[in-house]
């Protein structure tokens, strides 16, 4: 069976840096799974996800969804839609603060050229699929919280029926509370949709969440990967063991 994600020997070099942002990175991950990429602000890892989602031209290597190569910045229509879509940090710089929620949730319908009333009914569907009330579509952006912001974007990376979900610290700009709310409501609709999922965070307890497996990340370069519970429980790295380490623990 063809995995859903393949990643071969990656490079990323950004203008003016001496050393790739992503180094020869090489990775699997399967359909319906989830691979949580584990590292330090730096490390690469947000690099490696914009890859993922089109958004930044590898030096080389390759990058497949389904066995078919991506295209860096391809034009995806209504027959092709985008197989990858990218949920990213900070919800509120995602949405244009202009348009009301149902027009962001909608903008790849219209993109595919979808007319306005099946967009509407669309994103109503999608609205409420994350939680969302019938009378918020009218509103904009800036009447709502992060975690409600967070739930618009997920609604709109849904609205192609993307098949995977590239997900970059979609939770660490919220409240821990909130957090909570958002993780569950990503892995109740990746099990209801099959979606598979690349989740980036530098927050082990996240990590362990959301992922089924994961590839820890350090200076560009993969330098551990596996199951969660084989990493996380008897991590063979030097810089897993740290960053495992430094989680806080509840004193007895």
């Amino acid at each position: 069976m063809t995995d859903a994600i393949a990643v071969d020997d990656l490079v990323i070099r950004y203008p003016g840096r001496k050393m790739p942002a992503v180094d020869g990175v090489s990775l699997r991950v399967a359909r319906g799974r989830t691979l949580g990429v584990l590292g330090e602000s730096g490390c690469g890892k947000s690099t490696l996800a914009q890859a993922m989602a089109g958004l930044v031209k590898p030096a080389s290597g390759r990058i497949a969804f389904d066995g078919v190569t991506l295209e860096p910045r391809r034009r995806f229509g209504r027959a092709a839609p985008a197989p990858a879509q990218m949920i990213f940090q900070d919800p509120q710089g995602s949405l244009n603060p202009r348009r009301r929620v149902w027009q962001i949730i909608a903008e790849p319908l219209a993109i595919a050229g979808e007319d306005t009333r099946a967009q509407r009914l669309r994103a109503a569907d999608l609205g409420a699929e994350v939680g969302l009330s019938p009378e918020h579509l009218d509103r904009f952006p800036h009447a709502f919280s992060g975690g409600q912001r967070q739930r618009i974007a997920i609604a709109r990376a849904l609205a192609t029926d993307a098949r995977i979900l590239i997900l970059d610290e979609p939770t660490s700009a919220l409240d821990v509370s909130v957090q909570a709310q958002v993780l569950n409501l990503l892995l109740r609709l990746q099990r209801a949709r099959g979606m598979t999922c690349v989740f980036i965070s530098h927050n082990v307890s996240v990590i362990r969440h959301m992922s089924d497996e994961i590839a820890v990340m350090q200076a560009g370069r993969i330098v551990e990967a596996g199951p969660a519970a084989a990493v996380l429980e008897r991590p063979g790295h030097p810089y897993t063991r740290a960053l495992i380490a430094a989680v806080p623990r509840l004193c007895a």
